[in-house]
């Protein structure tokens, strides 16, 4: 049986944050269809290092709303951004709409010191 891919413009896409799983979260149709994942590597600044969409939904350009929804919250909330996940660098720099929350790993001063 061949599978039918439609455009996300046909589908009832929503992404949500949910911040006490470190992730914002794509539903399809009301099924939850993946996600952009996130550290909190210091004040201020997040690094989506992971970003998947299901096997099933694959090809059918929603990694880009997901993508996006996640950064525009991030910008939205006053968070910087380290782009280490593939899919979040190449919409960034295919894009070039994010220059102002992104940042370097290398630039982030992270709270290391281990003190209690």
């Amino acid at each position: 049986m061949k599978e039918k891919k439609m455009s996300s413009e046909d589908k009832d896409i929503q992404v949500t944050h949910d911040p006490e799983n470190l992730k914002y979260v794509l539903t399809v149709d009301g099924e939850e269809t993946g996600a952009s994942h996130y550290l909190n590597i210091a004040d201020g600044v997040r690094e989506f290092h992971h970003t998947v969409v299901d096997d099933a939904f694959r090809g059918q350009g929603l990694s880009k709303p997901l993508i996006t929804s996640a950064l525009d919250q991030s910008r939205e909330d006053g968070v910087k951004v380290v782009a280490t996940c593939p899919a979040v660098r190449k919409l960034v720099r295919t894009t070039g709409d994010y220059k102002d929350i992104i940042v370097k790993a290398s630039d982030v001063k992270k709270d290391d010191s281990g003190e209690s």
